[in-house]
């Protein structure tokens, strides 16, 4: 869910009535929530903010603090709480237990949740209904790495002999969402320092976090599997800390950072609490023109502060660093911005509407600007096979539609006299050149008016027998600009679509694709659209790729009474998927109709 940076389209705070409704909504989403819990997560004297994503997710957020909610379709129907929300009340919703770090690896590397990557408890697995939001815990430890919904039952996880996906996975530990707010901590009581799986060695107090160490992560993880003496396994740790500390950190990467603390800083000594008021103040500014020559163009602006933030002056931060305005003497976004306003260096405006400033334009002539040399980043180089299977899949998509035509009953005396195939498929061109050929052979141009062509008998009856009405008298002359046209008409159509490697022809006139848009339970709307086997588009593979573009459900079936099949994608997107077409697989505008059934 969270894979790929989408720039957010917006972001507000909520109403008093949108704040009321979305507890509601999480009150009866998740019913373990009681009164208080929802207070922590959805603090009452707190405003809440939603961002709203291109991709339709909404992304609900206490104002300068964590996201503690995501709907993934903007209706909230399909609402998550995040790992955040899960760290301040573990125990929001039921969980599967990992069976060991190899599986969380899996996890928050992006992967969905296997059955048989599942611990199962000795009274067997809980039992659970297809569609529930479940979260994802390692062994001992009361913190979740993932959140996801159910792909089936728990009975037919039991037929199936619990193999399969189990978990859909839309939000884990170290994902997008994750990273918008690194460096920020939880505010709950401090209870675990956990290492990689929760290991009760692990399980510390605060005064004892200075004990724990890669090497003992390491230690711990290796202690579930060989029973050893304490004396033994004290010698280890401290062999494992001078000579193997890389192996430490590739065991124990991703999930050993994972903690709840009460003071709310970091441990590492790379992060922000290293740095002096000053050092932050300098690297703001650092990162600010490195993203004003690097990633903000003159064409993204007008941009909302909070946007301007996220998405280029923390990408711009060197790596191993968390950047905190607050950590700043300018302590907020807002105040940081106008400092570099009154410098003349950037203006900007606040929206009184959204209480936040934009950015609206940059002096790039300003001399902090033009003195400043940005940093240039490797560029990575194309591997050949990407290289080549990126030409593949463009060549794969690449189409090509030739409308042809075979001679037909009234044409084959024009072309057997001219000596050509009847049993051949010609084009537009070749065909009009046939029959020219045919006026040429017969000398058929009329002297006083090279324009014109003049009928014989066997010309006429291929152009008009049959399709004169009877008692009207059959013209003696034809205009030169209207021969071809009339002669392809009196013959059979055909087709030829080319994609890729892969070409058919088919009889008959080339069938359009139907998209159509209507209203289903009230105000929804569905999006169908056939024909597309026409164009050697696979109904699957469309289908599949049209639910990541627009993040939305899509189904396939089979059309009633005919053959095909029909894509069905949840929503009004009949222009973007119109556009998707012509984009993506090259059909032409000519060859998709479209109908509206929703406006009136």
């Amino acid at each position: 869910m969270f894979k790929k940076a989408v720039e957010a389209k917006s972001q507000q705070r909520l109403s008093g009535a949108d704040r009321k409704k979305l507890k509601r909504t999480v009150k009866d989403k998740f019913p373990r929530a009681s009164d208080s819990d929802l207070d922590i997560l959805l603090p009452p004297k707190t405003e809440i903010t939603v961002a709203k994503f291109q991709t339709r997710v909404h992304v609900y957020a206490v104002e300068g603090g964590f996201p503690v909610f995501f709907d993934i379709d903007g209706r909230g129907s399909d609402i998550f709480p995040t790992v955040y929300a899960l760290w301040m009340v573990p125990e929001l919703l039921p969980a599967f237990i990992l069976k060991g770090g190899e599986v969380s690896r899996y996890v928050i590397g992006g992967a969905d949740l296997m059955f048989p990557g599942i611990l199962v408890p000795p009274e067997g697995l809980p039992s659970f209904a297809a569609g529930e939001t479940w979260a994802v815990k390692v062994p001992e430890n009361p913190a979740p790495i993932a959140v996801g919904s159910t792909t089936m039952s728990s009975a037919e996880a039991l037929k199936a002999g619990l193999r399969g996906k189990a978990l859909r996975i839309t939000h884990h530990y170290r994902d997008l969402l994750w990273e918008s707010v690194e460096g920020r901590y939880v505010p709950n009581a401090g209870f675990l320092e956990d290492a990689v799986f929760g290991h009760p060695s692990l399980l510390s107090s605060p005064s004892d976090d200075s004990g724990l160490t890669e090497a003992a992560c390491e230690t711990s993880i290796d202690q579930q599997n060989n029973t050893k003496s304490d004396e033994a396994e004290g010698s280890r740790v401290a062999n494992d800390e001078n000579n193997d500390e890389n192996t430490a950190d590739e065991a124990t990467a991703g999930v050993r950072d994972l903690k709840l603390t009460d003071s709310g800083s970091p441990n590492d000594p790379n992060d922000q609490h290293t740095l002096s008021t000053s050092d932050v103040d300098l690297l703001l500014d650092k990162c600010l023109l490195q993203a004003l020559h690097t990633t903000l163009k003159d064409k993204d602006l007008p941009i909302p502060g909070s946007t301007l933030w996220s998405n280029h002056v923390l990408p711009c931060r060197p790596s191993g660093i968390t950047l905190d305005i607050k950590k700043s003497s300018y302590k907020k976004l807002a105040k940081w911005l106008q400092a570099k306003a009154s410098s003349g260096l950037i203006s900007v405006k606040e929206d009184k509407h959204k209480k936040e400033v934009v950015l609206f334009s940059v002096n790039r002539k300003h001399a902090d600007y033009s003195s400043f040399k940005p940093e240039k980043r490797p560029a990575e180089k194309p591997d050949q096979s990407s290289v080549q299977s990126v030409n593949e899949t463009r060549s794969s998509k690449t189409l090509e539609v030739t409308e042809i035509y075979k001679p037909s009953v009234h044409v084959n005396p024009i072309f057997s006299s001219v000596g050509a195939d009847t049993g051949k498929l010609y084009t537009v061109s070749e065909a009009t050149d046939i029959v020219f050929a045919y006026i040429e052979k017969q000398n058929l141009v009329k002297p006083t008016n090279k324009s014109l062509v003049v009928l014989d008998a066997i010309l006429c009856d291929a152009l008009f027998k049959g399709a004169i009405k009877k008692g009207t008298t059959y013209p003696t002359e034809i205009h030169k600009k209207d021969l071809g046209q009339t002669f392809v008409s009196r013959m059979q159509p055909h087709h030829v679509v080319t994609r890729g490697n892969e070409s058919v022809v088919r009889k008959g006139a080339l069938k359009t694709i139907q998209i159509l848009t209507e209203r289903r339970q009230g105000n929804k709307k569905v999006t169908k659209l056939s024909g597309m086997e026409s164009f050697l588009i696979d109904a699957d593979a469309l289908a599949s790729e049209l639910q990541k573009k627009f993040a939305c459900s899509t189904t396939v079936g089979e059309l009633p009474g005919k053959k095909g099949f029909e894509v069905m994608v949840q929503g009004g997107v009949i222009d973007d998927l119109g556009r998707h077409l012509v984009e993506q697989y090259g059909v032409p505008k000519r060859f998709i109709e479209v109908f509206d059934k929703t406006k009136r």
